[in-house]
C-alpha cells in the first residue's frame, strides 16, 4: 500500500491508521460476513464456487432469457476467476521469496529462479491429491498463522493506540481528508481479501464447518495481529514502509521466517489451485467446458479432484506470469481487477439466490447490496484506473476463458440438434429391426449413448457394415445429477425399450457429480434390475458413437467460432478414459458432420 503510485499513501499517523481501519473492514465485510457468514451456506450440497451458485439459481429461473443471464454472470465470474488462478501462485511464491532482499540486497537475483522450481514441484504433487497434500500442509500452515500473530505482538505492545484504528472512523477520516489518496489505497487493500472465492471454491474439497472454525480460530486473530504490528512498526519507523512485514521479524529468525512464508504462500496457491479444479468439473457438467480428464484422488471425499489439463495449463500461465513480471509489486497492479470483479459477481449471483430461493425480506437483501456490495464497487473502480499498469491482464485471460466456454455451449447445442437428425429416432428404428428379422450373433454388445430416444450411430454402422447384431444389446446413458453423490443401488435403471424378448434394453446410470463416470463398475448394479440383460464383464464389448465435426461453408467472426469449437471438440479428454471402459474390448464408429 505504501509503495503504489509513487507513494502516494505516506506513513504518517493519520494515513497508516486510515488503511488498517480500511483493512479490518474489508476483512470483516467481504470475507467474515459475506463469504464465511452468508456465501458458504450456499453450497450445492457440498460443492462451493460462483458455478455452484449459479447451478442453485438456474434451477428457479423461469425462461430462457433469464437463464441465459444467469449463465453468462457465472461464466464471466468464472473467466476472472481462472485469471485470479494464474495470477495467485505467481504473486504470492514471488512476494515470500522477495524476503530474501531484506537478508541481502542482491539476493534479488535469485527470486526468479527460486520462484520457478518452486512453483513447478507444487504442480508436480497435485496428481497425489488435496488429502495428501493438506497433511504434510496443515502443520505448516498453523505454524505460519501463529508465527505470524506472534510477529505483529511486540509491536503492538509497544504502540497500545494502534488497536483503536479497527474504528470504522479512522477510515471514513481518511477517505474525507484524502479522498483520492484514500481511493488509491483501496487498490492495494483489496489484496488482502483475495483468496476469499477460492475458500468459497474449496468447500468440495475441506467442508463448511472446517473451513469456519480455521478462519475464525485461527486465521483471522492472527491476521489481524499481524496487520496491527505493521501499522504500528511504520508509525514507529517510516522507513520500515519499504517491507513492513519482514522488518517485524529479529534478524537471527529472519531465514526461518523467509523460508516459512515461502512455504505458506505456496499453500496459499495451492488452495487457488484447488478451487480451480473444482469450478472446471462444475463447469463441464454445466456443459461450459468440453470433455476433461477428472481424477478422483480420495475415497472419502467426492470434492478431492485432479485435472491433468486445467494443472498443466496454470502451471505453463504462472511460469509466463513469474518470468513476465519478474516481482510481485509489478504483478499486483494485474491482481485486483480479477478479484474484485469476481466478488461482484458472486455477491449478483448470491442475491439473487437469496431472493429467488430463499426469499429473504427485500430490505436484507438490499442492505447487503447497499453495504457489501458497494464497498466491491469502490474496490473494483479503483483497481479499473490499474488497466494499463497490468490490469488487462485478468481481463485478457477471462476473455478467452469466456470465449472457449460461450463457444462450446454454442457449438454443442448446433452439433447436439443435428446429430439427432443424423441419429433418428430409436423406436422407428428398433421397428424395422424387428421387421426385418436382422440375424443375431452370440455375445453382449454395450453401446454407449447420450439419450434412449435416438439410434447410436456405433449400432447404426454396426448393423450396416455387418449386416447382424449381438444377442444381447445394452444402450447405456450416463446422466450427471446436480448433486455430488447418487446411492449404489439406485444409480441403475434397466428398461425393455418396447419388447421384451428382443435381447434390446435400455439402461440409464444416474451419477451425482462427484461419482466416478466408471461405466463397467456402474454396470455391476444393474443384474438385479431386469432378468433380460444380466451383465456379463467377460463378454461385454463396448461400442462408442463418434462424429468427426468440419466447420460448415460460413465466413467471418461465426467461422472462427466454428473453428474454436472443432479445435476444442478434437482435444476434449477420450471418452475411453472417461468412462473407463477396457481399450482392448472397445470399438469407436461414427461418421461426419458439418456444423
Amino acid at each position: 500500500m505504501f509503495s503504489i503510485d509513487h507513494n502516494a499513501v505516506a506513513p504518517t499517523r493519520g494515513d497508516v491508521y486510515g488503511v488498517i481501519s480500511m483493512v479490518f473492514w474489508a476483512i470483516t465485510l467481504v470475507v467474515s460476513i459475506k463469504y464465511v457468514a452468508l456465501v458458504m451456506r450456499a453450497d450445492n450440497e457440498g460443492e462451493g464456487g460462483i458455478l455452484a451458485l449459479t447451478a442453485l439459481l438456474r434451477r428457479v429461473m423461469k425462461g430462457p432469457r433469464a437463464t441465459i443471464a444467469v449463465t453468462l454472470l457465472g461464466i464471466v465470474g468464472a473467466g476472472l476467476f481462472y485469471g485470479d488462478s494464474f495470477i495467485t501462485p505467481a504473486i504470492s511464491v514471488m512476494s515470500a521469496i522477495e524476503g530474501l532482499e531484506v537478508i541481502d540486497p542482491h539476493a534479488g537475483e535469485l527470486v526468479i529462479p527460486i520462484a520457478a522450481v518452486i512453483l513447478t514441484v507444487l504442480f508436480l504433487i497435485q496428481r497425489y491429491g488435496t488429502s495428501v497434500v493438506g497433511r504434510a500442509f496443515g502443520p505448516v500452515m498453523l505454524l505460519w498463522f501463529v508465527t505470524i500473530g506472534l510477529l505483529g505482538v511486540p509491536h503492538i505492545i509497544d504502540h497500545p493506540e494502534i488497536v483503536t484504528a479497527l474504528s470504522p472512523t479512522y477510515a471514513f477520516a481518511f477517505l474525507v481528508d484524502r479522498p483520492m489518496i484514500a481511493f488509491i489505497a483501496m487498490g492495494a487493500v483489496v489484496l488482502t481479501i483475495t483468496g476469499a472465492e477460492a475458500l468459497y471454491a474449496d468447500m468440495g474439497h475441506f467442508g463448511a464447518r472446517p473451513i469456519r472454525l480455521a478462519w475464525f480460530g485461527v486465521v483471522l486473530p492472527c491476521l489481524l495481529l499481524c496487520y496491527l504490528g505493521q501499522a504500528a512498526l511504520i508509525v514507529e519507523n517510516p522507513a520500515a514502509m519499504d517491507n513492513p512485514f519482514f522488518h517485524l521479524v529479529p534478524g537471527p529468525f529472519l531465514v526461518p521466517v523467509v523460508v516459512l512464508a515461502t512455504l505458506a504462500t505456496v499453500i496459499a496457491s495451492q488452495a487457488v489451485i484447488s478451487g480451480a479444479f473444482s469450478v472446471s468439473q462444475q463447469a463441464l457438467h454445466l456443459g461450459l467446458l468440453p470433455r476433461l480428464t477428472i481424477r478422483h484422488t480420495s475415497t472419502h471425499s467426492g470434492g478431492q479432484i485432479y485435472v491433468p489439463v486445467i494443472n498443466w495449463v496454470l502451471f505453463a500461465g504462472v511460469l509466463v506470469l513469474v518470468f513476465g513480471f519478474r516481482s510481485s509489486t509489478a504483478l499486483a497492479s494485474a491482481y485486483g481487477l480479477a478479484v474484485t470483479g469476481t466478488l461482484i459477481l458472486t455477491t449478483v449471483l448470491f442475491l439473487g439466490l437469496a431472493d429467488k430461493v430463499w426469499h429473504w425480506p427485500m430490505g436484507i437483501v438490499v442492505l447487503i447490496m447497499v453495504v457489501i456490495g458497494g464497498v466491491k464497487a469502490v474496490f473494483f473502480a479503483a483497481n479499473i484506473t490499474k488497466i494499463v499498469h497490468g490490469g488487462w491482464l485478468p481481463i485478457l485471460i477471462a476473455l478467452a476463458v469466456i470465449a472457449i466456454m460461450t463457444t462450446w455451449l454454442w457449438g454443442a447445442q448446433i452439433v447436439r440438434e443435428k446429430r439427432t437428425e443424423i441419429e433418428g429416432p430409436l423406436d422407428t428404428w428398433l421397428d424395422k429391426v424387428r421387421e426385418r428379422h436382422v440375424p443375431r450373433v452370440p455375445g453382449q454388445a454395450i453401446y454407449l449413448h447420450a439419450n434412449l430416444e435416438t439410434v447410436p450411430l456405433a449400432l447404426k454402422e454396426t448393423l450396416r457394415f455387418h449386416h447382424v447384431l449381438h444377442e444381447r444389446i445394452a444402450i447405456i446413458t450416463v446422466t450427471v445429477a446436480n448433486i455430488p453423490h447418487v446411492r449404489h443401488v439406485d444409480r441403475v435403471v434397466v428398461s425393455d425399450l418396447g419388447d421384451p424378448t428382443d435381447g434390446i434394453v435400455g439402461v440409464t446410470i444416474r451419477l451425482g457429480f462427484n461419482d466416478s463416470q466408471d461405466v463397467p463398475h456402474n454396470l455391476k448394479w444393474s443384474n438385479d434390475k431386469n432378468p433380460e440383460f444380466v451383465w456379463d464383464p467377460a463378454e461385454a464389448r463396448y461400442f462408442l458413437s463418434v462424429l468427426d465435426i468440419r466447420p460448415g461453408n460460413v465466413r467471418g467472426l461465426e467461422r472462427v467460432r466454428q473453428n474454436l469449437f472443432v479445435l476444442l471438440s478434437r482435444n476434449a479428454g477420450s471418452r475411453v478414459d472417461s468412462f473407463h471402459l477396457p481399450p482392448n474390448r472397445t470399438a469407436v464408429l461414427g461418421g461426419r458432420l458439418a456444423m
